[in-house]
């Protein structure tokens, strides 16, 4: 396949057609359940919504990848199964997957589907990434945000697979698919429910003195001013005290936003195969703004034009942006 594919985010049928009609090479989206990281109530799609979704993606020369990206608990992998039997019966173009026993049925099950493995696997190494391609017929990783572009060069000769990276979303640098901090406030797993800070645990209160504190299982965590921006109550992004940080500091990331559009030509360079971009939770004008700027910038970029990006400061988490590891200096 050629380079610079673009995957764009789905989270509900109205937002897969605009990211179609954008201009997506592929667009990658869930059912309505535990099987995928993104299992949030208004979210995701029922079967019949799939059918639609696939049939309207292919009749534009659109992929359909499907989330199945989390982790069965034990005693529950019909679920899963269930969700593979769908998605196979409905035509979708790839399984995403991060569970070795959700690989091995789809790859036993349905040998002619390609298998992309979910970078809720954090397989970052190529001894791990070719166990999952000789394993279980893996034909693409999506690597996690942690990498600089000389580790993807070296991975990219080392492995038989194609490669696909974020490029433009949340910047999380917790190791995806080990993170245990809503398990821990909130009974509900990211890994095996699917969901992080779950809105029934969210709550919102405006203090005395007009600042907000947003809460999450009754725990604040963090708290705004009254010209802040409120964001949502995510445990790694939140803002907490210490005795020696009084007035509060983010322990663990600020929410800032990943924004790669620089750094296009020289990913392209390293044999990145895909782009992704995060965003299953944002709306139809996110995806839409999002899709176009990116479309233009891969369009130009592969035509041998310098990329004109359009500013996406208006769409990032928090207002800021980062490039991350990926703009480590002295690539070579």
């Amino acid at each position: 396949m050629s380079l610079a594919e673009l995957i764009c985010p789905a989270g509900t049928p109205a937002a897969l057609r605009t990211a179609v009609d954008a201009g997506a090479d592929a667009v990658y989206c869930g059912f309505q359940d535990a099987t995928n990281a993104r299992n949030f109530p208004g979210l995701n799609f029922t079967p019949d919504e799939l059918a639609e979704a696939v049939a309207y993606a292919h009749a534009r020369g659109t992929k359909l990848l499907l989330a199945l990206n989390t982790y069965p608990p034990a005693g529950k992998v019909d679920l899963w199964r269930q969700a593979a039997d769908t998605g196979a019966r409905l035509g979708v173009d790839s399984f995403i997957v991060a569970d070795m026993g959700v690989a091995d049925y789809i790859a036993r099950t349905y040998p002619g589907i390609r298998l992309h493995l979910s970078v809720q696997a954090a397989a970052s190494s190529p001894e791990a990434i070719r166990y999952y391609c000789e394993n279980f017929g893996v034909k693409r990783v999506v690597l996690p945000r942690i990498l600089t572009i000389p580790e993807i060069r070296q991975i990219r000769r080392e492995i038989p697979c194609e490669i696909e990276t974020f490029i433009f979303g949340n910047h999380g640098l917790m190791v995806e698919g080990r993170c245990s901090l809503t398990n821990y406030l909130t009974g509900q797993s990211t890994n095996m429910d699917g969901v992080c800070s779950p809105a029934s645990d969210v709550e919102y209160v405006r203090d005395a003195d007009g600042s907000m504190s947003s809460q999450l299982a009754g725990f604040t965590i963090d708290r705004f001013g009254p010209e802040e921006k409120t964001g949502y109550p995510t445990i790694c992004k939140g803002r907490y005290a210490a005795p020696h940080r009084p007035e509060g500091y983010y322990a663990f990331e600020e929410p800032i936003s990943l924004n790669l559009s620089r750094l296009l030509p020289d990913l392209i360079e390293a044999g990145v195969h895909a782009f992704k971009i995060e965003g299953r939770q944002r709306s139809k004008s996110y995806v839409r703004g999002v899709v176009r700027a990116f479309r233009a910038a891969v369009d130009d970029i592969k035509a041998g034009r310098e990329a004109n990006i359009a500013d996406l400061i208006a769409l990032t988490e928090g207002q800021k942006q980062t490039q991350g590891a990926f703009e480590t200096k002295k690539w070579r």
